[in-house]
């Protein structure tokens, strides 16, 4: 073999290379036309494209518990100390200082506190809550219950329930 051929072969192959690297493989069969449908499809503008819905804020549902007098006094992450008479609340990713609405599943009682420090300790568990903000979602005496979490926006948190 020459050193042209060689060549040729070099840049076949390089080119090659490149355009498989640019097809995307992981195109799922559902985000593909059937082929009857391939010439039938309308050509959409950026225009014609329904509009998107707001971005809501996350929520989550977990099992939330609750700590109260034996942490009495104890400085929390944001570096108040904590207070069980309070609605708070430790959460592992919520915003310190931000308010969340804490709504118990098995009852339907919410109230929004205000998170300000991290935990809970145990890995099953979504949210610890002050000893206040569990006897406002009636989940004291349990102990535990199934909550949603919902971040609050600084607008509605005016309306803090304490």
């Amino acid at each position: 073999m020459d050193a042209k051929s060689t060549l040729g072969i070099c840049v076949y192959c390089t080119v090659a290379f490149g355009l498989a690297m640019t097809i995307p493989h992981d195109i799922p069969a559902e985000a593909t036309l059937p082929p009857q449908q391939m010439n039938s499809a309308p050509l959409s503008r950026p225009n014609d494209q329904p509009e998107a819905p707001p971005a809501r804020a996350l929520e989550q549902v977990g099992l939330a518990s609750w700590y109260g007098p034996d942490h009495q006094g104890r400085r929390m992450a944001s570096g108040a100390r904590f207070d069980w008479r309070k609605l708070t609340a430790a959460h592992p990713t919520l915003p310190l200082n931000s308010k969340a609405k804490i709504t118990n599943l098995e009852n339907g009682r919410s109230v929004i506190v205000t998170v300000n420090d991290r935990g809970p300790g145990l890995p099953d568990r979504a949210i610890d809550l002050s000893e206040r903000a569990a006897q406002r979602l009636h989940m004291k005496k349990e102990g535990l219950a199934t909550v949603k979490i919902e971040p609050v926006t600084p607008q509605s948190s005016q309306v803090a329930l304490e």
